[in-house]
């Protein structure tokens, strides 16, 4: 239309025309011909064509009907005498409908009790339906009205939420931790996220994020090795987004801290529902690799692997059954107890909730506001003193340096109550004692656990309301913690890199380590080793003098060989820690070398991504806790949760009855099966109705069926 336009107005010539875009001559003689003829709106209409050849409108009608009754897609094509392949290309474009209501001339000849049920899908045809739509418009996009909505802005509350009948699905099993997925906030505060606008929108892309984490899914990048429209089932779509889609959508939720408050907001409520735990917190710092080379990150000590390597260090606080509350992302950082100072305590302070008043402080000088339990890295006398002083703040931790052993005669046999509820018998002494200087230090509860080798394990404690048995239950059990981040890092991947952008930190007063003095310190250990290998040889030939005439002469020559090798390395040495006294060790971010400075790794997109995390981690605890009832073994609760989270299941919704059924398959064993089907009776009683929709869920355990598509009573 264009260049006809071009043409009939003068502008160019059909020769220049056909030299710029490579057409022949009887196509821009046919355009012009067309816009003289036609005008404009000749390009627009419909293309005559001569209509189906073989479904034709009676044949299609002929094959509807027979798909109405009941037959399949073979008796059909067969009965009337066309391709199977014609009849189901019919059906994925929409010509046909599966399991349609039959027409009314064809109800009189069938009763009611005889009219054959929807029909669900397997995933065989469910595979054959999705390789057809990605000839048109991708794999698997069978809503093609609403993604040309969405596309140009008709769309504004996303794509539908509608279930279809489908056997066997993917991951099916997933959909047993919805329930508890909203009952730990993943549909709460969501307004604080920016609004996406297309065909997936904000609930899509969040309750996507909780199905990766809980099917270990453990990259964006995986989704590209998974089914898209089998995920896309158990979403009520016809597909997930692709992996560049999904980055796009991450990329606009993670704008302008939105993660950061969203979070926050999720850790009060967390905090409120579960006073009895957040009064108890656990902090611990987790040092997260990073082997890129986007950025030159400091190097941490890393106590897992014993190595000093690059990364950024996140101190996390849980509470004392391991479940999560926030982290703390520290680029710079100095250490546990800094960053419990500048970080951590004044966020606490602002939101566990039942924290005593001025005057009922006043009034009980024992009294704390709530306890934070580490590991050795935070014994500080004088960080004891402060929490106390400033704060009544409460600390426990082991004893870094414990004095001489108590006698065995003064443990005695206590039961204590764990976090978690078991009960165990220890020995234990409890007196006080004095840490610290005199001017920094402060009397502290210590305790004494004695074991069975008669190792006496020490912990100091600050939190003098409390019974000691209290105290040593708690401290005993932040291994919990430690298993938390191991788990973690195995099996929801919080140490994976979920983008690879940096960004310049922004203005910080910590201090850094200054690089020169890092290189003097590595020219110190270098000069000491070698000294003292010379010093090691010196004494070697010191004491194994040699006897012969011969050996006297060259055993003198190697000693004062060495002695002035010695004498040399002992002045470089004195030399080097001159200008070590010299050197500050740290220095203000701005003084640092330009050259020597380092940008963090981005931290909003990692932020969402760890949130949701979170959330699943106390979604599938609160799973394996119900399921934990009816286990002898109740280690293998996690196992089990995770088995059935992974597992295939049926999908049946049931538009009428308002109801979405979930049939799961049995499990291996019959001890299996008793405990799933004491959770699904709690998931059951729960009545929860799934987002976006009106149905409510309802789990069944039986073995998959091929004929039995009621609906339940």
């Amino acid at each position: 239309m264009f260049t006809a336009q071009l043409c009939c107005q003068g502008a160019c010539t059909q020769a220049q025309i056909i030299r710029a875009f490579g057409v022949s001559k009887n196509s821009v003689l046919r355009s012009i011909a067309k816009y003289r003829r036609e005008g404009i709106s000749g390009f627009y209409q419909r293309r005559q064509s001569h209509g189906p050849l073989v479904l034709t409108a009676e044949v299609t009608a002929q094959a509807q009907r027979l798909l109405d009754l009941g037959h399949t897609r073979s008796e059909v094509a067969e009965e009337l005498g066309v391709k199977y392949d014609t009849l189901r290309k019919a059906i994925n474009q929409g010509r046909l409908r599966e399991g349609a209501s039959p027409p009314a001339d064809e109800v009189s000849h069938k009763s009611a009790a005889s009219e054959p049920p929807v029909v669900p899908s397997d995933k065989s045809s469910r595979s054959d339906g999705d390789a057809a739509a990605g000839d048109q418009m991708g794999i698997a996009c069978t809503r093609p009205c609403e993604r040309v909505m969405a596309a140009v802005g008709l769309l504004p509350g996303g794509a539908t939420t509608q279930f279809q009948p489908c056997r066997d699905v993917s991951y099916g099993g997933v959909l047993c931790a919805l329930p508890a997925l909203a009952e730990n906030g993943l549909f709460r505060h969501l307004e604080k996220l920016p609004v996406l606008s297309g065909y997936y929108v904000k609930l899509h892309v969040i309750l996507l994020l909780a199905y990766m984490a809980l099917c270990r899914i453990k990259a964006v990048e995986q989704l590209q090795y998974e089914t898209p429209g089998e995920l896309g089932k158990l979403m009520g779509l016809d597909r997930i987004p692709e992996v560049r889609c999904l980055r796009k959508k991450l990329s606009q939720l993670s704008q302008n801290e939105a993660p950061q408050q969203w979070a926050a907001v999720l850790s009060r409520d967390w905090m409120e529902q579960n006073p009895e735990l957040a009064g108890m917190l656990y902090a611990d710092g987790h040092v997260r690799l990073y082997h890129g080379q986007q950025t030159q990150l400091p190097r941490r000590y890393v106590a897992r692997q014993r190595l000093c390597l690059r990364g950024t260090t996140d101190y996390w606080i849980n509470d004392a059954l391991g479940q999560p509350f926030f982290s703390v992302e520290r680029p710079v950082d100095h250490g546990l107890l800094e960053a419990l100072r500048s970080d951590v305590v004044p966020r606490l302070l602002q939101d566990v909730p039942g924290q005593p008043t001025a005057e009922q402080l006043q009034a009980d000088p024992y009294r704390s506001r709530f306890v934070i339990l580490f590991d050795r890295e935070g014994y500080s006398p004088a960080f004891f003193r402060e929490m106390w002083q400033q704060h009544r703040i409460a600390c426990i931790t082991y004893h870094k340096y414990p004095k001489e052993a108590w006698p065995e005669s003064w443990f005695t046999e206590v039961q204590v109550t764990m976090p978690g509820g078991e009960i165990v018998t220890i020995k234990l002494a409890e007196m006080g004692s004095w840490i610290g200087g005199r001017k920094e230090g402060l009397w502290v509860r210590e305790l004494r656990k004695l074991t069975a080798s008669g190792h006496q394990t020490s912990l100091i404690s600050t939190a003098y309301g409390q019974l000691g048995p209290q105290n040593a239950a708690c401290l005993f059990s932040r291994w919990c913690q430690e298993n938390f981040f191991r788990y973690m890092m195995e099996h929801f991947a919080i140490d994976a890199l979920n983008e690879y952008r940096t960004e310049v930190i922004p203005g910080t007063k910590q201090p850094v380590v200054n690089p020169a003095r890092r290189e003097l310190d590595r020219q110190s250990r270098s000069l000491k080793t070698k000294l003292t290998q010379h010093q090691a040889r010196f004494a070697g030939l010191t004491l194994h003098p040699q006897a012969q005439d011969a050996e006297i002469l060259k055993w003198e020559r190697q000693k004062a060989g060495l002695q002035e090798q010695i004498e040399q390395l002992e002045n470089e040495l004195i030399s080097l820690k001159n200008r070590m006294a010299s050197t500050p060790k740290h220095l203000a971010w701005d003084d640092l070398p330009e050259e020597k400075k380092f940008e963090r790794l981005a931290p909003s997109r990692k932020r969402l991504t760890d949130t949701v995390k979170m959330v699943a981690y106390r979604a599938e605890t609160a799973l394996a806790t119900i399921v934990r009832e009816e286990l002898s073994h109740e280690d293998e609760a996690r196992c089990l949760i995770r088995d059935l989270l992974r597992s295939d299941a049926d999908i049946h919704p049931h538009e009428a009855g308002g109801v979405l059924e979930v049939r799961l398959h049995t499990l291996a064993n019959p001890r299996s099966n008793r405990a799933i089907q004491h959770l699904l009776d709690h998931l059951n009683a729960a009545e929860f109705t799934y987002p976006g929709t009106n149905l409510r869920l309802t789990y069944t355990l039986c073995a998959p069926s091929r004929n039995d598509d009621k609906v339940p009573a």
